[in-house]
């Protein structure tokens, strides 16, 4: 056994000596590294080697703006009673050929085909007394006094059945782009609060999501008014045009690691 322990010793030092070659040629850093215990738990890392994953968490900001509704639909309705199917249907055809001549003359409303029903009327023994039918055409525009005017002018034949106001697209997409760079700001300031809050000094975005209802229309609101043929002629002049507000809204949500 002292045989074998002298033969082997030269080697071992041998070793040991390149060892602490490779080690002193090492900066001074690197050194400090190489030297520490590999028992111990390093920084970042767990007892076991592994690199410890940083803490990370998931947050919201948002940015909202209320603005006044600058786009006005008025839908015009007529109805017809006839002893046919076919002569109701001419009946309602005409009214709106009619009516739809007079709004394309004007450039500043736009008008589309409505709704168009023709059924059947009975008595309460279930026979068939007659047909009735109704057609409607429905205005569009930013213009409110124009809209008011045209649909004015079309009452007499078509009355209005009902007004709604809503956001214009452009208007929206305006906002929400302005939204957006508040909402960015709004994230990064509460994100950087919290590294802050929970003892790191900063953060790294990981992942990010833009959402809110900025992307969705508020359901207009109706204002009902009678639509029958025998109901009053109403002129649109002498209705306010009085729109209301919508909010638009665009959130930023996200996950961020804390360092």
């Amino acid at each position: 056994m002292n045989q074998r322990f002298r033969a082997t010793s030269p080697l071992r030092l041998a070793c040991a000596a390149a060892a602490f070659g490779l080690l002193a040629a090492l900066p001074a850093h690197a050194q400090e590294r190489a030297a520490a215990p590999a028992s111990g738990q390093q920084a970042g890392r767990h007892e076991d080697g592994k690199r410890q994953r940083p803490p990370e968490l998931v947050l919201q900001a948002q940015a909202v703006a209320e603005l006044p509704q600058d786009t006005v639909t008025i839908t015009l309705a007529a109805e017809r009673d006839g002893a046919d199917q076919a002569g109701v249907g001419k009946a309602l055809t005409a009214v709106l050929d009619e009516a739809m001549k007079q709004a394309k003359g004007d450039g500043k409303v736009s008008a589309r085909n409505g709704s168009y029903r023709i059924w059947a009327v009975t008595n309460r023994d279930g026979q068939l007394t007659g047909w009735r039918g109704r057609v409607e055409m429905v205005l569009e525009s930013r213009d409110f006094p124009a809209a008011s005017a045209l649909a004015g002018k079309l009452s007499e034949t078509m009355p209005v059945a009902g007004i709604a106001f809503s956001l214009s697209e452009q208007a929206r997409a305006e906002q929400e782009r302005r939204l957006l760079e508040q909402a960015a700001q709004a994230f990064g300031e509460r994100a950087q609060a919290a590294a802050a809050a929970f003892g790191f000094d900063g953060y790294r975005i990981r992942k990010i999501e833009l959402g809110g209802s900025g992307a969705q229309y508020v359901r207009p609101r109706m204002q009902a008014m009678a639509a029958s043929a025998e109901s009053v002629s109403m002129k649109l002049a002498d209705v306010p045009l009085q729109a209301d507000t919508e909010m638009v809204t665009v959130s930023v949500n996200g996950t961020v690691s804390l360092h």
